[in-house]
């Protein structure tokens, strides 16, 4: 392919938001943005900061942010910004996405008027640094049930912010070692009512950068990657904080003390405040499917350049035209390209429950999407880095490739922004609530009809494996088939178990294995479909090769669920057997277009390091 065709795939990758891309790519391409090597932790925290000086300076900090706020009200743009430096030091990436997503963004979502004034405009500046407080020692996934309280007096119109105990502690807060602000969320008590949890903005630091009265602040220490961010543990002790400070959205106290909310019960404003949050939980997703593509476009170059063996009286020839070599690559390329599709999918969906205020199903089903991407962007991105380390032999265990860094730094996107077991769950929950009408009377034979159905598919043709659209369908068909069997599995189980006189919460609890794999079959559906759609509105040179791509990436999955399958009389054995020749098949075929598959990443060289070498004549 030329170059005007590699380019032609980069604005197919890019979308709608080619342009926020492309001046993110120009910053990264200069020195003082390249991912450090070697650095010690407190000058790679002090670049970081400076690196976030330099964005905000460029104006990327308020492109999320409403005119009103001195912003480009453009929070797509916003979203394609994190994504993209996630080629970069993803310790800048992270740092960049708390003070302008996590922090910026639940003012803007969670507060009002005087507190969008008041605040947004400095913090797209960097003028207004700031932190997120959710998380504490004793509770993570469980946000429902933390336990710092804000109690509010209203003799003198101020809540007391209190950390009862040690294990109600503000815990891993990224940017809490600098931040002069923090949003943190509390028990809002009232007239000695607990009306739940409440986000309130709380200055942490004076002009000066010293601490205030009643604020303490340790260091996490240190971490297995993303040395560039400065993560703390706060603790709040009688901070008196003004009525002023409730993020009031959802819940406001008048001069006389006066709760009100626009919701009737917790439970609905509980939900409302994390739709706030699920632009920063694809922000995760995105920078993970950029650490991938980094992985592999320096693995990719290296294996075309790496020479060895070769037959007798012959070169050596590149490793990259070895099958194993192909089977390590190859696949992992094609699960990068869906993931990088699913992520706009789900990142176009998220911005629109926000700004439309979905509730109720719409709202239930878009979170479901949304931690499946996450879910499966983040578990990519951890084994890609490590195939990649591998591929690239010893020169990838030399920090100047950093391969080694990505997989330190990516692994814990496995659990921020929602511990992927968990939200596994999340998604299983989703799920039976979908499906739920189906176990009513005059539906549930149906059901279980589906269930005790031995099924084995047939090719339409001898040769379906290999043909490119009949492959697509049954692959699609399979998975979706699988997906319906595990979730309509799961509901006869928790059925049970509450037929049996269990509580439904532990019904479905003593179902978690279940719950968990039905969720991933899902993901496993959602990501290929995101695939199949993306090729299907493709009309230029590059359908051919993103079709076989995507098939490579359905057959992968079909070979990873082959023994389920195969146990469900979904697949006969010669069907199975057949796996393995089709992978093969399409990684010798996808071989020739590997470089400029990556290459269409457009990663600026200054990222990939030696990498960029590679090839380059």
């Amino acid at each position: 392919m030329t170059a005007s065709s590699v380019a032609s795939l980069t604005r197919l990758l890019d979308g709608s938001q080619a342009d926020a891309r492309e001046r993110v790519r120009k910053l990264l391409a200069e020195p003082g943005l390249a991912p450090p090597v070697g650095l010690e932790t407190d000058a790679h925290r002090h670049r970081v900061l400076g690196q976030l000086e330099r964005l905000a300076n460029e104006g990327l900090g308020r492109l999320g942010l409403p005119e009103s706020a001195d912003g480009d009200d453009d929070p797509a743009a916003a979203l394609a910004v994190v994504q993209i430096l996630g080629h970069g030091d993803l310790s800048l990436t992270v740092a960049f996405g708390v003070q302008f997503g996590l922090f910026a963004g639940s003012i803007l979502g969670l507060g009002t008027g005087d507190h969008h004034e008041r605040f947004l405009p400095g913090c797209g500046r960097f003028e207004t640094t700031g932190c997120f407080a959710m998380t504490e020692t004793g509770h993570g996934s469980n946000i429902r049930d933390l336990e710092t309280v804000a109690r509010y007096e209203p003799a003198d119109e101020a809540f007391v912010l209190q950390t009862p105990h040690a294990a109600a502690t503000k815990d891993y807060i990224a940017n809490a070692l600098f931040a002069r602000w923090a949003v943190v969320f509390a028990r809002l008590v009232v007239a000695g009512d607990d009306r739940g949890l409440h986000p309130f903005v709380v200055a942490l630091r004076d002009d000066e950068g010293r601490l205030l009265p009643g604020r303490r602040i340790d260091d996490c220490g240190a971490k297995a990657g993303l040395h560039g961010v400065g993560n703390g543990r706060i603790t709040f002790d009688a901070v008196r904080l003004p009525r002023q400070a409730l993020l009031d959205r959802f819940g406001a106290i008048d001069a006389e003390g006066r709760y009100s909310s626009p919701f009737s019960g917790p439970g609905g404003r509980f939900a409302a405040m994390l739709v706030a949050l699920l632009p920063g939980r694809v922000a995760v997703a995105g920078a993970a499917v950029s650490a991938a593509e980094t992985a592999l476009g320096i693995a990719i170059r290296y294996g075309e350049q790496r020479r060895q063996f070769g037959p007798a009286g012959r070169p050596e020839q590149p490793i990259l035209d070895y099958l194993t070599h192909q089977r390590r690559l190859l696949p992992a390329l094609a699960e990068t390209y869906a993931l990088h599709l699913a992520v706009r999918r789900a990142g176009d969906e998220a911005l629109s429950s926000f700004e439309e205020g979905k509730t109720g199903d719409d709202r239930r089903r878009t979170d479901a999407l949304v931690a499946a991407v996450k879910v499966a962007a983040t578990r990519q991105a951890v084994a890609v880095a490590q195939e990649c380390r591998e591929a690239c032999g010893g020169r990838g265990y030399l920090a100047d490739m950093r391969l080694g860094a990505i997989r330190a730094d990516v692994d814990v996107f496995t659990t921020f922004e929602g511990d992927n077991t968990v939200l596994l769950q999340l998604i299983a929950r989703s799920l039976l609530t979908d499906i739920r009408a189906e176990f009513e009377a005059g539906a549930r034979r149906d059901v279980v009809r589906h269930l005790a159905r031995p099924l084995t598919v047939r090719m339409a043709t001898a040769g379906g494996l290999r043909h490119p659209v009949g492959a697509l369908r049954f692959q699609l068909d399979a998975l979706r088939w699988r997906e319906r069997h595990l979730v309509a599995t799961l509901g006869l189980r928790v059925r049970r178990g509450i037929a049996a006189g269990q509580d439904p919460e532990d019904a479905f609890l003593a179902a978690q294995d279940n719950a968990v794999e039905a969720a991933g079959a899902h993901v496993d559906r959602v990501v290929l479909e995101s695939f199949a759609a993306a090729v299907d509105a493709c009309s230029d040179e590059w359908r051919p090769v993103l079709a076989s791509l995507c098939r490579l990436h359905g057959l992968v999955r079909l070979e990873a669920a082959a023994a389920w399958l195969l146990e469900h009389h979904y697949l006969a054995p010669s069907q199975a057997r057949r796996l393995r020749p089709a992978i093969n098949r399409l990684c010798g075929e996808l071989r020739p277009h590997a470089r400029d598959l990556v290459d269409a990443f457009a990663i600026p060289d200054a990222v990939l390091g030696p990498a960029a070498m590679l090839g380059s004549s």
